[in-house]
């Protein structure tokens, strides 16, 4: 199976979370390998409209793994409020 890395060569606005939600639909993990949440992107599903910042887009899809890396600059509050949010509309985040 091939591994694809998404990279941006910008400072953001390029498009790579609609690119990770298209290739994710395919995988089996989705990693977010560094950055922190001051950026997002949107992805607009079955399910709804999904905000991101912290945490990896593959885990809308119940059946891809979705890693938070070493390199992450974790915001505790923006994490759980991402948590939080996808348990209230029926993702499943374990």
């Amino acid at each position: 199976m091939p591994a694809y890395v998404i990279i941006g060569g910008q400072w953001g606005d390029e498009g790579k979370g609609k690119v990770v939600d298209l290739l994710s639909e395919n995988a089996h993990v989705v990693a977010r390998f560094n950055g922190g949440n001051n950026a997002g992107h949107t992805v607009i599903n079955d399910l709804g409209e999904f905000r991101f910042h912290l945490l990896p887009v593959g885990i809308l899809r119940p059946d891809v793994t979705s890693v938070i890396g070493n390199g992450v600059v974790v915001d505790p509050d923006g994490l759980l409020g991402e948590l939080a949010e996808l348990k209230k509309r029926s993702v499943d985040v374990s």
